[in-house]
């Protein structure tokens, strides 16, 4: 069964685009492939931009869910190539 714990925990709640892809970017080149990062974010702009973002990049979102009003949290898998 795969992990679901979390490596690394990332909060860009109070970044904007494009810093909220960039911080995501760099914190997954810091984990291994196949590792999980939570990402906490803010709903629109900042939310659609790192979900596509990651996914463009060969990551995998695994979860995406509110998590405190206009806070969401999104669960990444770390791509192979990456």
């Amino acid at each position: 069964m795969m992990r679901k714990t979390p490596a690394a925990t990332l909060n860009i709640t109070l970044d904007v685009c494009p810093m909220t892809f960039v911080k995501t970017k760099l914190e997954l080149e810091d984990l291994a492939p196949g590792d999980l990062l939570e990402v906490l974010l803010r709903e629109g702009e900042p939310l659609a931009n790192v979900t596509r973002s990651c996914e463009d990049e060969g990551h995998a979102v695994l979860e995406k869910a509110r998590y405190d009003g206009e806070i969401w949290r999104l669960l990444i898998r770390r791509g192979a190539d990456a």
